[in-house]
């Protein structure tokens, strides 16, 4: 079975079915936002940014691609042989992918140092790159310092998004992924932008990790219980 799914012909039918569904979600899912004004004041000008949700929110995640404008736009995914229909079906979403990722103690693996190269070049062109940090393997929700370095390599502000929908399909996933469905309220809280001083030595690279990681954390947290709160 894993075979058959990994053949080009499914990968291909699944990246297809997904930007489908992906479509379908964002013309239907009532999106609400909060902290968006410095957002939209970035994605109206020239600057590149890097743009961070958990890997569980990937649907949720594309489904917001209306909050890019006409910013050009591309997706961090990884080389995996899992990887390969989600890139299809981002790149049929006009999000194209950059591929590759890194090992977790930072250093580059599976094409890490090519992508991390083509990332770079790419935000200094002014364009948006979206990273799920915890991906692809985990551990959940937690972030590794590869988009620190990338942002302090790059110069650039860096988002925080923090996306909920209900309802909602779980799946049984490391990740926990969710998937929204169709006309799902949505509640996304945007934190940001952050940026790193220009020559951080190693200890503070590690503080703001940290509290990188907790401002993802809590607002997701956050997302949630605003949308719990809200009446339909």
């Amino acid at each position: 079975m894993k075979r058959l799914l990994r053949s080009p012909l499914v990968q291909t039918i699944l990246g297809w079915l997904v930007a489908a569904y992906v479509e379908l979600i964002i013309v239907t899912v009532r999106w609400r936002f909060e902290n968006r004004g410095p957002v939209d004041e970035i994605m109206s000008g020239p600057e590149g940014l890097i743009a961070l949700f958990w890997h569980g929110r990937i649907a949720q995640g594309m489904a917001c691609r209306p909050l890019l404008r006409e910013k050009p736009r591309r997706v961090m995914i990884s080389l995996s042989a899992d990887g390969e229909f989600i890139a299809k079906a981002a790149a049929r979403l006009k999000i194209p992918p950059v591929r590759g990722s890194a090992a977790r103690g930072g250093g580059p693996a599976k094409g890490g140092s090519r992508a991390f190269r083509e990332a770079l070049a790419f935000i200094r062109g002014g364009g948006v790159m979206i990273l799920t940090p915890d991906g692809p393997r985990g551990p959940r929700e937690e972030l590794p310092a590869g988009p620190l370095q990338m942002a302090r390599a790059a110069g650039c502000p860096v988002f925080i998004m923090s996306l909920a929908a209900t309802p909602s399909v779980a799946l049984a996933s490391w990740d926990q992924a969710r998937v929204p469905l169709p006309f799902a309220r949505g509640q996304v809280v945007l934190e940001g932008p952050l940026r790193l001083p220009p020559d951080p030595d190693p200890a503070t690279l590690e503080r703001l990790r940290g509290e990188w990681q907790s401002l993802m954390r809590a607002g997701q947290d956050r997302a949630e219980a605003l949308l719990v709160g809200r009446q339909p």
